[in-house]
């Protein structure tokens, strides 16, 4: 299209270029869409309620915590290891961490909660993270974590011989972590958390709460991108 006409070739008026305008198009359905991009949605009131009514429970030592407990900003999120749109958070809160945890201004915690009917092996998922927990501490759960988000497509697509593989890849002592897992050593805790969390569900996942000196301020709806959230956090810095 940025060629030059010859004198010889007749002028044909060229086919518009849809590439663009419909790549800014779709650009923009995105960022407009973003609240969108979890497996539920819903009216942003119910965040508010859900943060002026406290329903966020302090953030103890029996917690999932990356970074300094005691930060001025925590992120808790709220998540399903079986959510495609959690998977593709994780790598955000990751950035997040690299970049404001090192010197102590933020920390973010994990929590468990499963929305979606269809996600049936989530929370045999969430035992096994909590299995790795137990034999190697904090430690070793985020260790467990993140490589299931890395290998899992979502969807309940994982398939659950990856669970021992895993904690061998991460240093666990297989037997061990059999035993934890088969055993259903950790059912009942991640049952209480599911039921805790359930508070939560009409937000779908990741569904984050931003606390400020330890209160919440803020929430983070589905899988925002880092662009977002680092604008989230530094105004909660503020």
């Amino acid at each position: 299209m940025n060629g030059e006409n010859t004198a010889t070739t007749p002028q044909v008026p060229a086919p518009q270029n849809y590439a663009i305008p419909f790549a800014i198009v779709i650009a923009g359905l995105a960022i407009a869409g973003a609240i969108y991009f979890s497996d539920t949605k819903k009216d942003s009131s119910q965040v508010v309620t859900a943060q002026t009514n406290s329903e966020v429970e302090p953030v103890t030592s029996a917690d999932h915590i990356v970074g300094n407990p005691n930060a001025k900003v925590v992120i808790v999120e709220y998540s399903d290891l079986e959510c495609p749109y959690c998977k593709f958070f994780h790598p955000t809160m990751q950035r997040i961490m690299d970049e404001y945890g090192k010197d102590g201004k933020v920390a973010w915690v994990y929590r468990h909660l499963v929305v979606i009917p269809q996600h049936t092996k989530a929370p045999h998922e969430a035992e096994a993270t909590e299995c790795a927990n137990k034999l190697g501490g904090n430690v070793k759960f985020w260790e467990y974590i993140n490589k299931v988000f890395e290998i899992t497509t979502g969807n309940n697509q994982l398939d659950p011989a990856e669970l021992p593989k895993i904690a061998k890849t991460i240093g666990l002592d297989t037997a061990a972590f059999n035993k934890c897992l088969d055993g259903g050593e950790m059912k009942a805790f991640v049952d209480n958390s599911l039921k805790k969390n359930s508070v939560f569900s009409q937000n779908g996942t990741p569904f984050s709460v931003i606390l400020v000196d330890k209160k919440p301020v803020d929430s983070i709806q589905g899988a925002q991108p880092y662009e977002v959230v680092k604008a989230q956090i530094e105004a909660a810095l503020k």
